[in-house]
């Protein structure tokens, strides 16, 4: 997860310089609810986006990663063109847990409270489960067991869109059309990254990948064959792809330069520590798939709810993200800067019918 940093801590600034909604913090004293839902942006309609409950350094910390989340969900709406806005929201882990579906509850009576202008869904460290207590307080939710689509599990879909732009970054990078023996190092083996290690496992490629839960890596070595590494050395691995499929941040200063791949593209969200990183990659020829573009199956899934509709979609993220690549390359950006610029100038058209 990204640190905040200091120099850029006030509020007021970030809101401006992220061209911010607006912030909603809740404590229930009874549950030991200390939660935020940061709504960035609802032009093309409510915000979506999942409830990620894990522990955090400060309070400060746990609004910028709701903060760039919910950014980040704006933009990857946006560029997968459904009718919904981007917003996020975090649950600060506690120590020790009193009731985990009584505090989920009180979560959901929070989420009422915005009248539908926020919707919430599972995300790190949340699952089915406290989605279906969140949905005795509200309807708001999705990513329940109630869901038409299998048991609203996202991981799937979102590792499906996570293939197809690896797919997508290898025909650009290498002129591959098969991923066969592509050696693909994968961060972190969780729901996301088990799935991607299957897809690519089924299409021939090689794997290295780690994971801080033994559990984890258990699964993971009994079904594929793959190389295990610590959490620490998974970047100097010498490899084709890296795909960072745990908590944000992991490419930044300290780990770039360990990088020994031609490609990144993973599942993560805000992959980049700081949008500077997309600069110094694109210096070290390193090609970079935009996180939110390379990741929207999950929220493709949850928005559409239709299988067949929603794997059709995931799918184009192969032509999406070519396509950035291309506009990247003519327009003489990274392809973050691409990616960027395109969701934003679709927000604004987005604002500027609402407003006529």
């Amino acid at each position: 997860m990204t640190e905040i940093d200091n120099s850029r801590s006030d509020l007021f600034q970030l809101s401006k310089e992220m061209d911010f909604g607006d912030i909603h913090i809740k404590h229930d004293s009874e549950t030991g609810l200390n939660a935020i839902i940061a709504i960035h942006n609802t032009n093309l309609g409510p915000a979506l986006g999942g409830c990620r409950f894990i522990p955090y350094h400060s309070t400060q910390n746990a609004i910028y990663d709701a903060m760039r989340l919910a950014q980040g969900m704006s933009y990857k709406a946006a560029i997968a063109g459904l009718e919904l806005g981007g917003g996020k929201s975090v649950i600060v882990k506690p120590a020790k847990i009193k009731d985990r579906q009584k505090l989920f509850a009180a979560f959901g009576r929070f989420v009422e409270e915005l009248n539908g202008r926020y919707i919430t869904a599972v995300d790190s460290g949340t699952n089915v489960e406290d989605m279906n207590a969140i949905a005795t307080t509200t309807n708001y939710v999705a990513s329940t067991s109630k869901q038409a689509i299998a048991t609203g599990d996202p991981s799937p879909y979102t590792a499906l869109g996570v293939r197809r732009a690896i797919e997508a970054a290898a025909k650009t990078k290498f002129n591959n059309e098969s991923l066969d023996g592509i050696h693909v190092a994968i961060q972190g083996m969780g729901h996301v990254g088990y799935y991607l290690a299957k897809e690519l496992h089924e299409l021939g490629a090689r794997l290295s990948f780690c994971d801080i839960n033994p559990e984890n890596i258990s699964k993971a070595k009994k079904a594929f064959a793959g190389v295990e590494y610590s959490a620490d050395k998974i970047f100097d691995v010498e490899c084709d792809v890296f795909a960072p499929c745990a908590l944000g941040g992991a490419i930044n200063k300290e780990t770039i330069g360990r990088l020994n791949t031609g490609i990144i593209v993973g599942a993560a969200n805000n992959q980049l520590a700081t949008p500077e990183i997309g600069k110094d990659l694109q210096k070290r020829d390193i090609l970079y798939a935009p996180d939110y573009v390379a990741n929207a199956g999950g929220l493709i899934q949850i928005a559409m709810d239709n299988e067949e509709k929603a794997l059709t979609k995931v799918n184009n993220i192969y032509e999406t993200v070519l396509n950035i690549f291309q506009a990247s390359i003519r327009n003489k950006q990274t392809p973050a800067e691409t990616a960027d610029s395109l969701a934003k100038q679709i927000l604004m058209q987005a604002g500027t019918k609402n407003a006529a």
